[in-house]
């Protein structure tokens, strides 16, 4: 006969206590002796602000260069805060960049604040490494390479030629008609030169989507965050009907085209979901950085009236707007650089703007300076489109679009920026305030006087 020992509900409590106080002194001992263990590699110094928002809205609320430089000043080239909801540690160094980027990749994962993992999509190649992500950088890029690209130079430019007509004597908002610009020409080399395409309804989820990608990740009703998120199940919809179209009917344009058709090494194709994700992450990686450094180049054309035949102008401003301040990595494991210790699961951010705007590599950052680079600058030092095997695969479409409509622009057009030349707003990408209103007069042409002498 079996017996049962039960214990007075006094002593259940007592004993579940005691096992929390357990288990609370055995996680103290732990954190302990793991901080033991890492006080020969101590943590870079720095600040990391209130909790949850750590310093992002210092951050993005002004000019990132005061942001990083008041940074350096204090702490040097390596220093640890918190942005987005996660510990970070920002390098500003060139070889600290290589560090995590090209020689010691490995040791650092591509990675997003989760938020902003949610709305592109799990599965677009931004956020893997490894075999999956060198099979998707393959493909983007060969599709976005210049012999690839070179037969929709036509269809661009029909889409240049067909919006500056409507500029003229105008007065426009060039970061947001370059917005337009910079998607449609995403959606022509994503999905091919096709005419059946949801366009109005994609372009206006983009749009929500790109709202609440830069908001707080509140996932409430009412938040552009939330808004977001429902925007996205619709685009997921969207290009899921599309994608089924396009596998039943085997139409192979555009980059649809390629993800659909490729086969792994057990033959299988990539999943509706996988497609999906890296379509919307495409375009998304494809419309506002285009669009900004655009903009800018209107800016600095503008106040150089003297560069307008210049190519140099768009390296410059590449290197001046530095649309992209700096990319996310995580450390796999503890890494120790320049003496300090990066915890494993810390985001690592590389500032590209930080480097691009030193003195030490640029002489007078502040200046407009194309002729800069009739020097090669030096290694490491001018990363627009990032660099390593996460560079990013689109670059040769975004200098190609950028190419095209400066030189309808600037052989048929002069330009008036219209109020504040001087401000910019922050949010979260620096451009000209007010998205740069100018007023778009077309050129004179003079006409040639051909004199006929009479025959004697």
């Amino acid at each position: 006969m079996q017996t049962f020992l039960i214990f007075p509900p006094f002593l259940s409590f007592l004993f579940f206590f005691l096992l929390l106080l357990l288990l609370s002194l055995l996680l103290f001992f732990f954190q302990w002796f793991s901080f033991r263990s890492h006080k020969s590699k101590r943590l870079p110094p720095g600040s990391m602000g209130w909790p949850y928002i750590g310093e992002t809205i210092r951050l993005y609320s002004q000019n990132p260069n005061t942001f990083f430089s008041n940074k350096q000043k204090r702490y040097g080239d390596i220093f640890k805060t918190h942005i987005l909801g996660c510990p970070c540690i920002m390098i500003s160094s060139p070889e600290a960049a290589k560090f995590v980027l090209v020689t010691r990749a490995h040791l650092f994962k591509p990675t997003y604040p989760p938020s902003k993992e949610k709305m592109i999509g799990p599965e677009a190649l931004f956020f893997h490494q490894g075999e999956y992500h060198s099979r998707l950088k393959k493909l983007v890029q060969a599709s976005f390479l210049p012999c690839a690209i070179r037969g929709t130079v036509s269809e661009i430019e029909h889409l240049v030629l067909k919006f500056l007509p409507s500029w003229e004597n105008n007065t426009i908002n060039t970061l947001q008609e370059m917005k337009k610009y910079a998607f449609d020409v995403a959606m022509l080399s994503v999905f091919g030169p096709c005419r059946d395409l949801e366009t109005e309804s994609i372009k206006r989820l983009y749009y929500c989507l790109e709202k609440g990608y830069n908001s707080m990740p509140l996932n409430l009703p009412g938040t552009s965050f939330y808004k977001a998120m429902k925007a996205r199940k619709v685009l997921h919809e969207i290009l899921r009907k599309m994608i089924e179209k396009r596998r039943r009917e085997k139409d192979g344009g555009g980059l649809l085209g390629a993800l659909l058709g490729s086969k792994d090494e057990k033959l299988l194709h990539f999943s509706d979901s996988q497609v999906a994700d890296n379509i919307i992450g495409v375009i998304f990686a494809a419309h506002d950085t285009t669009a900004s450094v655009l903009t800018w180049i209107l800016k600095y054309l503008c106040e150089n009236r003297e560069l307008l035949t210049s190519v140099k102008v768009i390296q410059e401003t590449l290197r001046r707007a530095s649309i992209i301040s700096f990319t996310f990595r995580e450390a796999v494991e503890d890494v120790e650089l320049e003496g300090y210790l990066i915890p494993r699961g810390w985001k690592v951010l590389p500032l590209f703007r930080s480097i691009h705007h030193s003195p030490h590599f640029f002489p007078h950052p502040e200046k407009f300076y194309p002729s800069r680079f009739e020097v090669p600058p030096r290694p490491n030092t001018f990363m627009p489109f990032g660099s390593g095997v996460h560079s990013c695969p689109g670059s040769e479409l975004a200098k190609l679009e950028m190419l095209i409509v400066l030189h309808h622009l600037t052989t048929k057009y002069r330009w008036e920026v219209v109020g504040d030349i001087n401000g910019i707003q922050y949010g979260p990408f620096p451009v000209p305030k007010e998205g740069l209103p100018i007023k778009v007069i077309p050129r004179k042409i003079k006409k040639k006087t051909i004199c006929l002498e009479p025959k004697i």
